[in-house]
């Protein structure tokens, strides 16, 4: 356990309460209260980043849970949103659609051994989905020009969130179908190189039957 894997836990416990805020309307100030933690939880998997590469610990456990993290508070934040009638569902179920996809072609690639990196379409939503649900969480208590920013946010979130999977999606099948291709050249090589051994294997064996033919004396007449 470091600085950013404890970071990263943070944001996974920090999940239940964030919906809690938001769909407990008692609580007073929910919208400020509400906004804040959210946005304190999004700002620690851009500082859990920064710390594990400048101090050089980056580790597995890191690596699995950090992707974990961002999904959970995203996508229960804007089921909670969707209770509370602030985000249309139909644009919540692509967004989260979009990160289960790419997250199952992460996957894949990881069992293929190639990796596919983080886009730059990618980076660009996840801070556009921030901005989005701080706008609407605050759109709720303050409307007008919140709310509509908000709202043209949010579009911005389903059209980077298309364009994004669509960029995964077509390197993934690249680099399967180079993976694919090297996988299958390899194995030609393989076949082609024992073939070729078992050749010199019995054209050395030949030359050795012909050389002791001719060293071996003349059986007496």
């Amino acid at each position: 356990m470091n600085l950013p894997n404890a970071l990263t836990l943070a944001r996974i416990f920090l999940v239940p309460v964030v919906v809690a805020v938001l769909l407990v309307k008692e609580i007073r100030s929910f919208a400020f209260l509400g906004a804040s933690l959210f946005l304190a939880a999004a700002l620690t998997d851009m500082l859990d980043g920064y710390l594990a590469r400048r101090r050089k610990q980056v580790t597995t456990l890191g690596r699995l849970l950090d992707p974990i993290a961002d999904k959970l508070l995203i996508s229960s934040a804007l089921i909670a949103l969707v209770q509370l009638n602030m985000a249309p569902a139909w644009m919540v179920v692509i967004i989260i659609g979009r990160e289960f996809a790419v997250s199952g072609l992460r996957s894949i690639a990881a069992h293929e051994g190639f990796s596919i990196a983080v886009s730059h379409w990618g980076k660009g939503k996840m801070v556009t989905q921030v901005a989005a649900v701080v706008g609407l969480i605050l759109g709720q208590k303050y409307g007008g020009w919140v709310q509509f920013t908000a709202t043209l946010l949010l579009w911005a979130v389903v059209f980077l969130a298309l364009i994004s999977m669509v960029q995964y999606f077509r390197e993934f099948w690249s680099k399967l179908d180079s993976n694919i291709k090297y996988l299958e050249n390899r194995e030609k090589h393989r076949k082609w190189m024992t073939q070729h051994g078992e050749r010199e294997h019995l054209q050395e064996l030949e030359r050795q039957q012909k050389h002791k033919a001719q060293s071996d004396p003349p059986a007496p007449g």
